[in-house]
């Protein structure tokens, strides 16, 4: 399947690369970390998949804004896990979710301007 833009595809990316990384914390026993991650994770594609699909331009503004909460949630866990000394750490994990927060965050003001 051939992805519609270039978010899409980041944020399948973004959940896939973040699917393996909760293993790893599951592995260590770390299952709450894990499943908060998880969620907020691949929540971002949810939404932003979505979005593709939204019934007006304040419906997709709303999706997209969600995206970017999830997003800013998974970047939490992500610098809990890098301030941590016991808890395996990402860079690209990392990168990851600030691209996306900044792809985002440029398709939103884009779509607020052409209202």
């Amino acid at each position: 399947m051939q992805e519609p833009n270039k978010i899409v595809g980041m944020t399948l990316d973004f959940a896939v690369e973040i699917l393996k990384f909760c293993e790893i914390l599951r592995g260590l026993k770390q299952y709450d970390l894990a499943n908060q991650l998880m969620r907020s994770g691949t929540s971002p594609g949810a939404h932003v998949f979505e979005a593709q699909h939204a019934e007006s331009k304040a419906d997709f503004i709303h999706k997209m804004k969600g995206a970017v909460k999830e997003t800013s949630e998974a970047l939490f866990w992500i610098i809990v896990c890098e301030r941590s000394d016991h808890l395996p750490t990402s860079t690209q994990l990392r990168v990851q979710a600030e691209g996306i927060i900044t792809v985002i965050s440029r398709i939103i003001l884009t779509a607020k301007a052409s209202r």
